[in-house]
Parts: C-alpha cells; sequence; structure tokens
C-alpha cells in the first residue's frame, strides 16, 4: 500500500511522454536522493553508472566519431542523379560561371540542416512527430499527403536515373535496372536490421568512393584552377538561360525530405537529457554535417568542372557539341530537371518555427540572429520558389499547343490551387504555435535503466511511465519503498 501511494505521488508530479508523441532515444536521468542509495550501487546494472561516468570522460574525438552518419546519409540527396544532371547541364552551358550558386546553396544547406539536427536533439521528436502534436487533422493530413507526393516524385528519377547509370555502364536494360535498384533498396532497408550505424558506415565509404572517383576525373581533364576559384567566389550571370540555370542548380541543393530524415536520424544516438550533453550533440552533429556537406560540395563543384572543361574546349567536334548540349543521362530531358521543389515551404516553415520556439525547443531555442538569418534566407527561398512556379506556368499556358478552350480550363482550374498552396503558406507562417512538448532537461547526466528504476519506484511501475522523467527537486524528500 505503501508503495502504491508513493507511485501515485511520482505520477502526479511527472509528466508522462505518451500526452504529446511516442518514445525516444534521449536518456533521461532521475535523481530522487540526490545519490543512489547502498541497494542500488551493489545492483549489476550500477556498472551502467560507472559506463556512462567513463563514456564522459572520452576524449572530444572519439565523442564526435560517435555522433558520425547522420550528415552523410543526409549528403546524398545533394549528391543524387538530380544533382548530378543538373550539375553536368551547368557546367556544359555556363562552364564554371554559376559555381557560386553551389557554394551559396550548401551553406544555406548547412544552416538548415542543423535546424533540423538541433530539432531533433533538443526535443527527442523529429519534425514530423512535432508537426503532428502541434496542427489540427486536417493541416496534418494535408502534410502528410504532400510529404508523400515529394517523396514519390523525387524517387521516381533517382531509380531511373539510376538504372540509366546501369545501362551506361554495364548495357543493362531500363527495367532491369529498375528492378535491381528497387532490389538494393530492399537490401539497404534490411541492413538496418543490424544496427543504423552500420547504413550510415556503407553510406560514409559509397560517398568517399563517389569522391575519389570524381576528383580522379577531375584530376585528368585539369580544369584551370583560377577560373574554378573565381567562378565560385564572384558571381555572375551571363549567357542566355544562366538565371533559370542558377535557380535550377540551387533548386537541386534544396531537399524537403531531408529535413525530416535528418531530425529523425539524430534521434538513433543516445543523447542525456540535459543542457550539457544536448549542447555537445548539437555541436557534434553541426561539425559532422558541415563536413559531410563540404564534401558534398566538392563532388558537385568536380562535376561541374569536368563539364565545364571538356564542353566549351576548343576545337571539339560536332558530335561532342550537340552532346552537351543536352548533357543529361541517357539524353533522358524528363528525368531529375528539379527546380525548386513544391513541397519546400511545407517542411522549411515547421522547422523554422519550431526551432524558434520556446514551447519547442526551450534554452535550446535559436538566437535573435539564427532567427533572423534563417527566417530571410527560407522567405527568399520560398518567394523564389512560388515566382517560379507561377511564372514557368503562365510562359506554358501562353506558349502551347493546346486549343484556347482547353487553355482555359486548365487555367480556371490551376490558378485557384496556386491561390490556395500561397494561402497554405501563410497560414503556416503566421499561425502561432499553441502545444508545449519542451521537456526540462535534468541537472545530472546518469542514466538510471530500467531494472533500477523499477526497482526504486516500486515493480508495478508501466515501462511507459519511465520516458521522459526530468529531474524534479520536489521528489527529493520522498522516500523510497523498501
Amino acid at each position: 500500500m505503501r508503495s502504491q501511494e508513493q507511485q501515485q505521488q511520482v505520477s502526479d508530479v511527472v509528466p508522462s511522454s505518451s500526452s504529446w508523441g511516442g518514445g525516444s532515444n534521449r536518456i533521461a536521468a532521475l535523481n530522487l536522493e540526490g545519490t543512489p542509495p547502498p541497494n542500488i550501487t551493489d545492483s549489476p546494472d550500477h556498472k551502467q553508472f560507472d559506463h556512462h561516468d567513463e563514456d564522459s570522460k572520452k576524449p572530444g574525438w572519439r565523442k564526435f566519431l560517435s555522433h558520425v552518419g547522420p550528415g552523410f546519409l543526409v549528403s546524398l540527396a545533394y549528391l543524387d542523379p538530380g544533382n548530378l544532371e543538373t550539375d553536368l547541364q551547368a557546367g556544359a552551358n555556363h562552364r564554371f560561371e554559376i559555381l557560386w550558386v553551389i557554394l551559396i546553396g550548401l551553406v544555406f544547406a548547412l544552416i538548415i540542416q542543423s535546424l533540423a539536427a538541433n530539432l531533433g536533439v533538443s526535443t527527442g521528436k523529429h519534425l514530423s512527430e512535432l508537426c503532428k502534436a502541434e496542427y489540427p487533422k486536417y493541416v496534418k493530413y494535408c502534410l502528410w499527403l504532400l510529404a508523400e507526393v515529394a517523396v514519390i516524385a523525387a524517387d521516381i528519377p533517382e531509380v531511373i536515373g539510376t538504372a540509366f547509370a546501369l545501362n551506361i555502364l554495364f548495357h543493362i536494360t531500363i527495367w532491369t535496372g529498375v528492378l535491381i535498384t528497387g532490389l538494393s533498396t530492399l537490401l539497404f532497408l534490411g541492413l538496418q536490421r543490424y544496427g543504423v550505424r552500420k547504413l550510415e558506415l556503407l553510406i560514409t565509404i559509397l560517398v568517399f568512393v563517389m569522391a575519389a572517383c570524381f576528383f580522379g576525373e577531375m584530376g585528368y581533364v585539369k580544369p584551370p584552377a583560377v577560373a574554378v576559384l573565381k567562378g565560385m567566389f564572384i558571381p555572375k550571370l551571363s549567357g542566355q538561360g544562366a538565371t533559370g540555370d542558377a535557380i535550377a542548380l540551387f533548386g537541386a541543393l534544396v531537399m524537403p525530405h531531408n529535413l525530416f530524415l535528418h531530425s529523425a536520424l539524430v534521434l538513433s544516438r543516445k543523447i542525456p537529457n540535459s543542457v550539457h550533453g544536448i549542447n555537445d550533440a548539437c555541436r557534434y552533429f553541426l561539425i559532422e554535417s558541415g563536413f559531410a556537406l563540404f564534401v558534398a560540395f566538392l563532388i558537385n563543384v568536380a562535376i561541374v568542372s569536368v563539364s565545364g572543361t571538356v564542353c566549351l574546349a576548343n576545337n571539339i567536334s560536332n558530335e561532342t557539341a550537340n552532346q552537351c548540349n543536352d548533357l543529361n543521362l541517357n539524353s533522358a530531358s524528363f528525368l531529375l530537371k528539379m527546380i525548386l521543389s513544391f513541397e519546400l515551404p511545407f517542411a522549411l516553415i515547421p522547422l523554422l518555427k519550431f526551432s524558434s520556439s520556446a514551447t519547442k525547443m526551450g534554452p535550446h531555442m535559436n538566437s535573435i540572429y539564427v532567427i533572423l538569418i534563417s527566417w530571410i534566407l527560407g522567405m527568399g527561398i520560398i518567394g523564389i520558389n512560388i515566382y517560379y512556379l507561377s511564372t514557368s506556368f503562365v510562359g506554358w499556358l501562353l506558349h502551347n499547343n493546346l486549343p484556347k478552350v482547353a487553355n482555359v480550363f486548365v487555367g480556371l482550374l490551376v490558378f485557384p490551387l496556386m491561390l490556395l498552396y500561397i494561402l497554405a503558406v501563410i497560414y503556416l507562417t503566421i499561425r502561432k504555435d499553441t502545444v508545449v512538448t519542451f521537456v526540462e532537461p535534468v541537472k545530472h547526466d546518469h542514466p538510471v535503466t530500467q531494472n533500477n528504476m523499477e526497482h526504486r519506484l516500486g515493480n508495478s511501475c508501466e515501462v511507459g511511465e519511465l520516458d521522459h522523467i526530468p529531474y524534479r527537486e520536489d521528489l527529493a524528500d520522498i522516500p523510497l519503498p523498501e
């Protein structure tokens, strides 16, 4: 009876994580009396306290290595077939002139991806879980449907692009290449059963293999270093179609699904629920993401440089010149034409709002400078996105070969949808966050295991009640059950 009363006192003051979402890999620490009683220090599970103490004394480089992986998985989105085709065409059309777009795009990507990682680390929830907790039901379903459409639209050209690559390398038929690509995807997913770190290691190795191949090709072609550096650091848009190619190149570097992915990948690490532990994890993930995206940046630069050197060289043959005019995977021009994503505002705006909200991030919310910079960049990219989508549709409407009646019908159908799209973006931007999901960090980094917690709170304590239990000063005087 006494144990049940004490458990009821604990349940009255300790918030349950089930009230707003699922579980987290965040390590929760609870210190009821300041120091563990003797019967706990003698338990077999007490070695986990010592292990955590030893882990906290590890050198910084070992702590950093434990956080390596998510950034390289995310960097794949900046090395997919869409980026490959866009890089090749940009180099063929403008040589090295718009390399600065890649640099700006990767800096922007690093800022946004770091916000996504910090969101997952600080809240213990990924972006989609926070959207589920925050928005009304009809908004949640709309965001989900848009995200599904965006993922499908992104995956189709990547699968077909991989099939074309296999066709170019091994002369495999396209449909066979599609089946092989699907099978390889299932194998990668199956690898997760042995731990996400295994998958991260494999992807990291493949990224470096890709870098070695393109750097080797760059060394063979030998593009002029001075011209490459000028293209990276001197903004310039000259020549026909330069603006459109720059927008397409920048759009290929901004992936909405990456924001959901990165905020979820960081949850695979056990992060102590303390201010110091959260700050360390955010710093390590920032360094790791910066390194991974820097490698991706170098690969993109190498692709543009090789294409620009080969296609704009003196005395090239007419056949080579014709190929450079439509330089893409197997001349499939319908593939991989990725402008700025239609889905991007519906992932970016929630991320910017949640990462700048005290109700979601608590003391880990963005500083005023980060808020200002991220919103300026975000609104700029969203504004360009809406403008480019609108002008592209109007241009197509004016210059297509459809009958006038068909054009009128299409206009009556699409323009209301465009207006609804803009209103949805405005709604997400001005809507005030109302749901509080932040869990107060504990004051100690010592984790309490499941068995120890049950021993201290009573064996009848439910497993779900042990998630996200913060340190509470008002629990210090509660006697432990015998």
